[in-house]
């Protein structure tokens, strides 16, 4: 029989530096859902990912501190890293309260990797009425917009805004106010709120409010950045079939992302990165 066993791992890691903290917790069966949000809380990640095993693969659930969400990358890439390092590397099903992903651990010289294939993905145009209320939470106006890729809601397992900015410098002074973000958020059904700044055609800088989580910021996004991927394919954006996005590098908590894709609409993207134990 397996102990309960709970690990604590930075995903999306830039070597041993950075990535998004969360947790990870391996057991028989699972807590209550009382105990499961307990520990979110206690923990104080944005998301830790609770799994027990199936006949084939695994059943997870996903805790904010604050709620329960649908789907979380980072956590799948914790425990992508947690499962290869305690069961072998190889590739995982995972069972999603809506939906089946897989995941795929590996060890490496320069420690764990691991890559998850995202739920299907899809944009479209922002309302403009929820533009406005978005632009109004960040102070900022259609201006400090990049035309080029226009804002929208977009999906990958669970939902999302994104706003495309000109400048690098008005990413870097994101600023809002948590308890009207976390308003916003919930009255739309957001699960983040993705703020981006194009440096060429496949690098990408990236800030995701999570306050729908009680969570001002997240380091690494993997789920928002697996909608995003989407939205560029649904963009024709010219990626090439891959995208690298930085995030996390505003918080002194510099991540790595990437995002590898077809051009099949709708089709599973792989999200892959680093990870690291968090000491």
């Amino acid at each position: 029989m397996m102990s309960t066993s709970l690990f604590r791992i930075a995903s999306f890691s830039d070597q041993d530096r950075g990535g998004n903290p969360a947790g990870v917790w391996l057991g028989d069966s699972f807590p209550s859902d009382e105990e499961m949000q307990a520990l979110a809380k206690e923990l104080a990640y944005s998301e830790t990912v609770f799994a027990i095993p199936l006949e084939q693969g695994w059943r997870v659930r996903y805790f904010s501190p604050e709620s329960e969400v649908p789907f979380c990358g980072h956590a799948t890439i914790a425990l992508g890293a947690v499962l290869a390092q305690e069961r072998g590397e190889g590739t995982y099903a995972l069972q999603l309260n809506h939906g089946q992903i897989q995941v795929e651990g590996k060890l490496t010289d320069n420690g764990m990797y691991a890559s998850l294939q995202s739920p299907p993905t899809m944009s479209k145009d922002l309302d403009p009425a929820l533009l406005e209320e978005v632009l109004a939470l960040f102070n900022l106006d259609v201006n400090q917009l990049d035309t080029r890729l226009p804002p929208a809601w977009m999906h990958g397992g669970a939902d999302h805004v994104v706003l495309v900015l000109k400048d690098r410098e008005t990413l870097s002074s994101m600023r809002y106010d948590l308890d009207l973000g976390k308003a916003l958020m919930r009255k739309h059904q957001l699960v983040t709120i993705m703020l981006v700044y194009v440096e060429s055609n496949q690098l990408f800088h990236s800030r995701n409010a999570f306050a729908s989580g009680g969570v001002y910021e997240d380091p690494a996004t993997g789920a928002a950045s697996a909608a995003f991927a989407g939205y560029l394919r649904d963009s024709r954006w010219p990626h090439q079939g891959f995208v690298r996005i930085i995030q996390g590098e505003d918080m002194g908590m510099r991540s790595v992302i990437e995002a590898e894709f077809n051009e099949e609409k709708g089709s599973s993207i792989r999200i892959s990165g680093a990870a690291r134990v968090i000491v």
